[in-house]
């Protein structure tokens, strides 16, 4: 038994030792990709939703119609689109302005523990605000089971240009938002979520290792000076004390207070005492408790709007140098090791 224990011990600290190296890694591949300038050269990339469910649309009705009735209505939609062209060519002869089809601008949010996609966020809604006319749209569609407060807190603060600025905006949950991911997503003039989406979450949480009895039981000494009392609470390395355990959980507390105000005033039809206990919902019962407005999956949306509206799927993507790309796999690498570690269901899919 004492041979088995020794080595399950050897194994932790190898993972946590491999952990350790590949943070440092990562971080110093970084470090240095910043010191050479800013290090992201993208650009924001459109393209029509339209033409591409309609190109599906037309590859089934290929093998499924008929040749006649293929023909027939093919010779329907080009007569149409005659007359939509002939009709824009009259307006703009007598001097009117084209408004043209309003448009529903698509974009995509897929989120990670740093909430690292709310630079091609604020990419994609500062390309979006100046082209953008009242009766257009915004589909975000957001999978995210959250992540750091700030980062969260930063991505809900896009959203918010784009409702100041008049846009609606519907946020889509297909699979999961919770926790950071309902930050974000409280903020949408229609929030609306697949049956079995997950939604709430409306919790902190905080945990970290401490390994100060194995690093005494090692002869190992560890000193942190801070200046300031409440400098750092918690530690890693060190000897916790129970005064920094109540300012720890006074700092979660006071956060949890601010997410339930935020949540409140974007979203004044739930009951946050009901809903703002840290639980999550599935769809139906997320829509029960009004954490969503119906049930609905993001493709369903797009083909509710594909006749009347242009569907624009808007992305920036970034050139990122090898380096850099080495740099995320690594931090990739790392959370998905220490989620593995983490045993319970909340803690594999939450921050």
């Amino acid at each position: 038994m004492d041979f088995i224990l020794d080595i399950a011990e050897f194994l932790l600290q190898a993972i946590i030792l491999l952990g350790v190296f590949l943070v440092a890694f990562a971080g110093v591949m970084a470090l240095s990709h910043r010191k050479r300038g800013s290090g992201e050269d993208g650009a924001v990339e459109a393209r029509s939703l339209n033409e591409r469910l309609e190109m599906h649309e037309e590859a089934v009705r290929a093998v499924t119609e008929d040749p006649l009735e293929s023909k027939a209505r093919g010779k329907g939609q080009k007569k149409e689109k005659k007359a939509k062209r002939k009709a824009i060519k009259q307006t703009l002869k007598a001097g009117d302005s084209d408004p043209g089809r309003p448009r529903v601008f698509v974009l995509d949010f897929d989120g990670d523990m740093q909430a690292s996609q709310v630079e091609q966020l604020r990419e994609e809604v500062s390309a979006i605000l100046p082209v953008a006319e009242e009766a257009d749209k915004v589909l975000l569609r957001l999978e995210s089971g959250g992540g750091v407060v700030h980062g969260y807190g930063l991505a809900a603060s896009q959203l918010m240009r784009l409702k100041d600025a008049g846009i609606t905006l519907t946020v889509s949950v297909d699979k999961v938002a919770a926790s950071g991911g309902y930050m974000m997503a409280c903020v949408a003039d229609e929030i609306i979520a697949a049956p079995f989406a997950i939604l709430g979450s409306i919790g902190v949480v905080a945990q970290l290792p401490n390994f100060h009895r194995l690093l005494k039981k090692n002869d190992i000494d560890f000193e942190m000076h801070t200046a300031g009392e409440y400098k750092r609470t918690l530690t890693i390395f060190g000897e916790n004390t129970d005064k920094a355990r109540e300012k720890f959980q006074a700092d979660i507390d006071d956060i949890h207070v601010l997410f339930k105000e935020f949540v409140s005033s974007n979203r004044p039809v739930v009951s946050i005492d009901e809903v703002g206990t840290g639980e999550f919902w599935f769809g139906q019962r997320a829509l029960e408790k009004k954490l969503a407005d119906r049930l609905c999956t993001s493709d369903s949306f797009l083909v509710e709007h594909l006749k009347g509206y242009d569907l624009i799927e808007v992305r920036y993507r970034v050139k990122r140098s090898w380096q850099e790309k080495l740099s995320l796999a690594a931090e990739m690498a790392v959370e998905r090791g220490f989620r593995r570690l983490l045993k319970s269901e909340r803690d594999q899919q939450f921050l």
